[in-house]
């Protein structure tokens, strides 16, 4: 008999909690792994189709979280403090000015359109902040920096 695992998806709760849900089942095959999906909806009602074509709400409230580093990370952009929203979107500058990185780019664009709508909520507009020398640049890159 093949092994099998649950396929589960994490989503978060306006409460701040995260349940996992199970989607599907991965079979283990000779090659890797053979993934059989459920039927899936959420919700009771389609979304309009507005939604569904931009991943993030002028709000920044779309469910998006901080990467999974720093001080912040895994936590809700909306009401994030003014001082972490501009670390995380220095850190989002950082990756896309980085070709190196360019495989990344399409997601730290949604994180920092994301990072800059809270900021505006908040009232900033989104610009960098300069730091006590002046500098906007972002932080240097740490080993929590790192993408994966």
């Amino acid at each position: 008999m093949s092994e099998q695992f649950s396929v589960t998806v994490a989503v978060a709760r306006p409460d701040g909690s995260t349940e996992q849900v199970k989607v599907g089942i991965a079979t283990r095959t000779p090659e890797g792994f053979s993934l059989s999906l459920g039927q899936l909806s959420i919700g009771s009602a389609p979304l309009p189709p507005q939604s569904m074509s931009r991943p993030v709400s002028s709000g920044g409230d779309a469910g998006m979280v901080f990467p999974p580093y720093g001080r912040s990370k895994g936590m809700p952009i909306k009401g994030g403090s003014m001082q972490d929203l501009e670390y995380y979107a220095n850190g989002c500058k950082r990756t896309l000015n980085d070709p190196g990185k360019a495989r990344w780019h399409d997601k730290e664009r949604v994180l920092l359109a994301a990072i800059e709508a809270e900021m505006a909520r908040q009232g900033s507009g989104g610009g960098g902040r300069a730091d006590e020398r002046g500098s906007e640049e972002p932080p240097p890159p740490g080993d929590e920096d790192a993408p994966f």
